[in-house]
């Protein structure tokens, strides 16, 4: 089992993080990617709409994502990934072998909301 005591946030810290709900309204795949990836755009409700790239097709296709709720961190500087300005985070459990499963709501809920 690992320690992670090293590596401990403060509860400020981790207050600092903005995660929101988010939902996919356009999903295509990203063929300027060095790696196969999908470009996405999601509504983040009073936040706007901020596109992201994910390498996530080992386990999703562009049109099943659409309506999909997610959750990504908003407050990450932009970055530049080949020819698109990522503007958010999205979450994601990352396991080598399985593939890339994305985080979201149980049930839904209102795009911008907070997780906590």
């Amino acid at each position: 089992m690992k320690n992670t005591t090293e590596q401990q946030l403060t509860w400020t810290d981790f207050q600092n993080v903005d995660m929101r709900v988010g939902t996919i309204l356009k999903a295509e795949i990203f063929r300027e990617a060095r790696n196969p990836a999908l470009k996405l755009e999601i509504d983040f409700g009073e936040f706007g709409i901020k596109r992201s790239s994910a390498q996530i097709t080992q386990l999703y296709r562009a049109e099943e994502l659409i309506g999909k709720q997610v959750i990504a961190v908003l407050n990450f500087p932009p970055k530049q990934i080949a020819t698109m300005m990522s503007e958010c985070l999205v979450l994601a459990a990352v396991d080598g072998s399985l593939g890339t499963s994305l985080l979201s709501p149980d049930h839904r809920v209102d795009n911008g909301t907070r997780i906590s």
